[in-house]
């Protein structure tokens, strides 16, 4: 089982420090974000080089771990136009040095018609989400240049909010270079989570090629809301998942997220046991 973590999950300190850590639960990968991970390394928009890459890929490569994605969340829709290019630029400059990460991967969500991101259903006009296809198609053009990968994560609070929209995301972008991040809790509301396989399952039917990376957290229902909590500890159904993700996508990375101590130990070890008798 390759099993992972959002490197942010664990608490911020040097980087050295922050790798040993993580090697020392018998992980393999991480999700970085540059930004959240390293507090004392500046990593705005225009800091970034091939020497700041190779050292902080480095250090995790002595640990043997992969840096199997760079995290670059950012609202692709904002409605400021000038906080919307800033992050355009940021997540651009990501892709340009991921090679010297040793990373292929660089993810984000796929914003909010508002500035901050929640739940609305002007989410699902048509009109955000044909500016989410601009956007990303510029991304994809940068990532193209550099062989890197843009991973796309759908998600209730996003105009990319389901299987069949990233479908028509995926449809709409005539490139390998646009991959999915699968979070199957992202797709879940207090009205259809009680379908979760069937939703899950949607989505390994429209788009199961194109996924790479799988994203593990958990949820309980809280005052008529999901609620997210450590893996193994909600209602997601691991064992329909697992199952079908060890059968079509062996080896693919999956990061705990929403997992932090003292639940990280408790929960690889709830995933590889489900993992190895599936």
């Amino acid at each position: 089982m390759n099993l992972g973590v959002r490197a942010h999950d664990f608490e911020n300190r040097p980087t050295e420090e922050l790798v040993s850590a993580i090697a020392g639960k018998g992980l393999t990968s991480v999700q970085l974000a540059l930004g959240k991970s390293f507090e004392h390394i500046n990593s705005s928009l225009g800091s970034l080089s091939p020497g700041l890459a190779n050292y902080i890929g480095s250090a995790f490569k002595k640990q043997d771990l992969q840096i199997a994605v760079l995290g670059c969340y950012f609202n692709m829709i904002h409605p400021d136009l000038t906080e919307r290019r800033k992050g355009m630029e940021r997540f651009k400059e990501h892709i340009r040095f991921a090679r010297d990460f040793g990373c292929s991967i660089v993810a984000t969500e796929t914003g909010n018609v508002n500035a901050d991101i929640v739940y609305t259903m002007e989410n699902f006009q048509e009109k955000p989400f044909l500016e989410v296809v601009e956007s990303v198609r510029e991304l994809v053009q940068e990532a193209e240049k550099f062989g890197v990968i843009v991973g796309i994560e759908a998600g209730v609070n996003h105009p990319v909010y389901s299987a069949k929209v990233m479908k028509r995301l995926l449809d709409s972008i005539d490139s390998n270079n646009l991959q999915v991040i699968l979070d199957p809790v992202n797709l879940l509301t207090i009205d259809t989570y009680k379908n979760q396989e069937e939703i899950f399952q949607e989505a390994m039917d429209l788009f199961a090629d194109r996924i790479v990376v799988l994203h593990a957290k958990d949820f309980i229902i809280e005052d008529n809301q999901l609620v997210p909590t450590a893996v193994g500890k909600g209602l997601l159904n691991y064992d329909y998942i697992l199952k079908a993700i060890k059968k079509k996508k062996p080896y693919m990375n999956i990061l705990l997220e929403e997992t932090k101590e003292p639940f990280v130990d408790e929960s690889v070890a709830f995933l590889k046991e489900i993992y190895q008798q599936a």
